[in-house]
Formats: C-alpha cells, structure tokens, sequence
C-alpha cells in the first residue's frame, strides 16, 4: 500500500470502533468497522498450501505477491493519499505474515477488562429482549453464564480475541503492537491518538473528540446481525461508568483475565 497500512484488532466492546470514528477525522486516513480483508488472505493462503495439489506450482514470493495483491485490490477505491487502517481480530494471529508482508505496518490492539466487555455484551442483549441476536446463532434461550461461556470460550467472540492479543504480545514480533486501554481512549482521547501517531510515525492531527460521526453502515450491520447498538458510538467522548449487571462470581472470574493490567508484560510491548 503506497501510503501505508496498519492494522487495528483486539477485544469486541473494546474501543475499536470509537477508535476508527476518531482516526475518520483525520482526512489522509482511511479507518471502518471490521473488513473482510483478513479473511480473504486466510482463505488465499489455505488454498495456495499443500492442502491444494497444485501448490507444488506456487513459491513463497508468489503467496507473498498474491496477499498483497489481494489487499491492494480490496481498497483500491481509497483515495491515494490516505492511509489505511485495517480493522480484525484475526490480525493478531497473523503478525509473522504481517511482518512479512507489510514490514512497516503496525497492529493497534483496543482492549478492555474482559468482564466489562462481557456486561457490555450481556447489557446490549437485555436492551433487545425482543429480537435474538446472531452472536448467540439467533437462539433466544439461556442464560448469563450459558452466554458467558460461548462468549468466552476458546473460538468465542471474546474468548478468541483475548488469545490472539496475548499470542501476539508474547511473540517474536511483539514491538509491532501498541495495546490501547479502552478506558484510556475514552478519559483521554487526544492523548492517546498523540500515542497511536508517535507509534506508526504519522504527525498528530487536530481531532475534536466532542463532535464523533457515526458510521451509519455499521448501524445497518448490527440491525442485519439482530444487535442494534453493537457499533454505535455516542458523539461525544468520555467515560460513563455504571454498576455492572453481571453475578459477581462470574465478573470477577472474567476480571483476572485482564493480563495487561497485572506487570506481565514483556519488553517491547506499548501500552497506553
């Protein structure tokens, strides 16, 4: 990508769509909602492995070309002067291919104590008692903790996200990410995009946390997905606290899982 390209991953509920409505602001960037470019280049990558006999045809600089194409392809559309930010939690995974490829990007990872993410989740569904939602397969039953543990489990849609940032905070190429407290952006936005554009080496912009658009495309994924609000982000940022309504039992279980938050972080890892 001839103007650059980073990555954005890490928990759901966890700031990254506030993030993207921020980064919007800036007019050589380039940011949205989860794309479906990580999962083109597993898909390209499975089919061009050993799984495929014709992959006897195939070396290593062309898998490399074709990723790459595949990406280019993908935001082709964008302006040439702005810079992309691409948004998944698959991205973390794939942070020795990233360094292969793209040896410059960096991966911006918003995370949040886990058991905020899951009342996050957990309150988003009882405000929407008449609609099942697809992040539980549209199945109305169960309950908070039967919720929690499909939620957290190791391919759940939390549980999965908190392995892939702790892979790639322990990794080889670890200095390539910056962790980004959730509660950190929303007390100290301006700070910490200051952070962010010190970390990827762009110089800071004149962001206005008190005016945040909303991504009206996102709004209509969410409504699509049965979780209206999912992606909204208010217009103005700031911390809102509120009591949780998750059983104490199983907020503090999701609470020790916050490893970010406990000094067991390696060298070489950012975190604001």
């Amino acid at each position: 990508m001839n103007n650059g390209l980073h990555f954005v991953a890490g928990l759901p509920r966890a700031g990254s769509t506030l993030l993207a409505a921020l980064l919007r602001q800036n007019p050589h960037f380039h940011a949205a909602m989860s794309s479906p470019v990580a999962s083109l280049v597993q898909g390209l990558a499975r089919l061009m492995s050993q799984e495929n006999e014709g992959a006897v045809f195939i070396d290593d600089d062309q898998r490399a070309r074709i990723l790459t194409a595949a990406v280019a392809a993908y935001y082709c559309d964008i302006h040439p002067h702005q810079c992309v930010f691409d948004t998944n939690r698959l991205w973390p995974t794939r942070l020795s291919l990233l360094a292969r490829l793209y040896p410059d990007a960096r991966i911006i990872a918003c995370v949040r104590n886990p058991a905020w993410v899951l009342d996050s989740i957990e309150s988003l569904t009882q405000r929407n008692p008449l609609e099942p939602s697809g992040l539980f397969k549209f199945d109305p039953g169960g309950t908070v903790y039967s919720r929690a543990d499909g939620l957290m489990s190791a391919s759940g849609m939390i549980g999965f996200a908190l392995a892939a940032v702790r892979e790639a905070v322990f990794g080889a190429h670890r200095d390539r990410i910056m962790l980004v407290r959730y509660d950190t952006l929303a007390a100290e936005p301006l700070a910490t995009l200051s952070a962010i554009h010190s970390f990827i080496g762009q110089p800071m912009f004149a962001y206005d946390p008190d005016h945040v658009e909303q991504d009206y495309d996102a709004l209509m994924f969410d409504a699509r997905l049965g979780a209206p609000g999912l992606h909204s982000v208010g217009s103005r940022v700031g911390l809102r606290p509120r009591p949780t309504i998750l059983p104490p039992d199983l907020f503090e279980r999701q609470a020790a899982l916050a490893f970010w938050d406990k000094g067991e972080l390696p060298d070489g890892v950012r975190i604001v």
